[in-house]
């Protein structure tokens, strides 16, 4: 079984979307340092780190599609909150947005 050379790259993240940035500045100091946690933690890890870590829980949402019909992606980011995000080309992890709750990441 042989590896794309995708599959081992390291992650690098991408917050510049302005509806994660937004809900990132709104929340209370210590959820925000709960989710520079794992965006740090996140900077550390390759891909398929990604996929198997237990606590960030990376789960697939087939209710919705990303920009130009990506598929999205549901992970906890912090005490409560979960982030929608996909994966694109060069190995980056593009969040899209931050939710207090499970359910509203999947509508």
């Amino acid at each position: 079984m042989s590896r794309q050379a995708g599959d081992v790259e390291a992650v690098r993240l991408d917050l510049n979307n302005p509806v994660f940035q937004r809900s990132l500045f709104e929340l209370e100091k210590s959820q925000q340092l709960s989710v520079l946690a794992t965006l740090r933690k996140l900077a550390g890890l390759r891909w398929p780190q990604v996929y198997r870590d237990q606590g960030l829980k990376w789960e697939p949402i087939h209710s919705r599609t990303g920009p130009d019909g990506q598929r999205l992606y549901s992970f906890r980011i912090g005490q409560g909150f979960r982030a929608v995000a996909y994966r694109a080309a060069g190995g980056w992890l593009r969040l899209l947005s931050l939710h207090p709750d499970h359910d509203s990441a999947y509508r």
